[in-house]
């Protein structure tokens, strides 16, 4: 358990000695309020979140839109009240002109109201719920991730396009993983052989590993995010069950591949975004980010780049006139970058719509482990919750 989570927090390390000085904002210039859990073992997803923006701020040098950019750094602690407060102050007090980046959907939840009732654009850079695609959507929140939902479906329409007729499911025991089960199941057309929740807390997986030999399943689907997910792909491997296929999501990722290296060798991923996709915008993105954070990227870093990109792209098309929120607004919809995923637009609901991807995890030849394509599985695809937004 050691070795796991020294793997799953080492990027925090290097992310803070990493740190650039962004200068305060003088007059003319755009502050962010950017939220990102820094504290406890889910610590490394906000700091992907954090540098990935950062990252961005760099290839934009330190401006966005052409105005001089302040970041204001908020940990949410991961304590929804604790998030509240500090958003608050970034609003009332600091005066911040966007909030940005969010990793849990209860963090986004506690601060929806408070920042969006204030009249300010909040960009989520990774949390997605349902909640505010459909009939909760809303004109100040927009997302450079996806709905929630989407990225469990795909390993649902992965499994029934490989024809895995009997599948064994297995999610920790709380909303984001029943969530998960029903995302498989929307595009799974087989026999789901038996269905489990774990405990949140849960450290030895040895029952549930006897469960899976025993039902002898074409495949698993397993949600297993952070350390969860460190224990079950090291014991999966050590119990010999490798040779059952492993689909995943938010399981094997950049954040969590440090610390269970070689037993995930193999092992599937859903994503609509992986480290080694060909195109001009990522690979810079990736080879300045490993030089400059000294670790692999994931999605968390991703999506927090492209969010960064975004902005850049709306305040230059209002000519910095962050007062005119229809017309910024009208901006942020067109959504004119170039993003390190390839396809990107928004949908009527302010969520993505885009491409995924089944990937899998390979071993680098300089030794660092990473997510890669193997196929494109939904193209364009539009969240199931956006027919319900009345938002046009």
């Amino acid at each position: 358990m050691a070795i796991g989570r020294r793997g799953v927090l080492g990027g925090v390390a290097a992310g803070a000695l990493a740190l650039p000085a962004i200068g305060r904002a003088q007059g003319g210039g755009v502050k962010i309020g950017l939220v990102a859990v820094q504290t406890g073992p889910q610590a490394a997803l906000g700091t992907q979140l954090r540098d990935g923006f950062l990252q961005g701020l760099k290839h934009l040098d330190g401006k966005l839109g052409g105005l001089a950019a302040e970041v204001v750094p908020i940990d949410d602690e991961l304590r929804p009240e604790v998030a509240v407060t500090k958003v608050r102050a970034a609003l009332e007090r600091d005066k911040v002109d966007f909030v940005v980046g969010v990793v849990f959907s209860n963090i986004l939840a506690a601060i929806m109201r408070p920042v969006t009732e204030s009249g300010t654009f909040l960009i989520s850079t990774n949390a997605g719920p349902s909640t505010f695609a459909g009939k909760g959507c809303n004109p100040f929140f927009f997302t450079t991730s996806y709905n929630n939902d989407q990225v469990h479906s795909v390993m649902g329409q992965v499994a029934t396009d490989s024809r895995y007729g009997r599948v064994f499911v297995m999610t920790p025991n709380y909303q984001a993983g029943r969530d998960a089960v029903a995302g498989f199941k929307s595009r799974f057309k087989g026999e789901v052989v038996d269905e489990v929740y774990v405990p949140l807390t849960q450290l030895d997986f040895s029952a549930e590993l006897a469960r899976i030999a025993a039902s002898k399943p074409d495949a698993i689907f397993t949600f297993m995010p952070g350390g969860l997910g460190v224990n079950l792909v090291r014991q999966y491997r050590q119990a010999g069950l490798a040779h059952i296929p492993f689909l995943s999501t938010f399981t094997v990722d950049e954040a969590t591949l440090p610390a269970q290296q070689d037993a995930a060798l193999g092992f599937y991923a859903a994503a609509p975004w992986a480290p080694n996709m060909d195109n001009a915008q990522n690979k810079r993105f990736v080879a300045d980010f490993e030089a400059g954070y000294g670790y692999v990227p994931a999605s968390y870093a991703a999506q927090s780049y492209d969010a960064a990109m975004l902005l850049d792209s709306a305040i230059r098309k209002v000519g910095g006139r962050l007062g005119d929120k229809d017309a910024l607004r009208t901006a942020l919809r067109a959504a004119d970058f170039r993003s390190v995923r390839g396809n990107f637009k928004f949908g009527a609901n302010h969520y993505p719509v885009q491409d995924f991807w089944l990937c899998q995890v390979a071993k680098r030849p300089d030794g660092r482990f990473q997510t890669e394509t193997v196929r494109k599985v939904l193209e364009n695809d539009i969240d199931p919750w956006a027919a319900e937004c009345r938002m046009r």
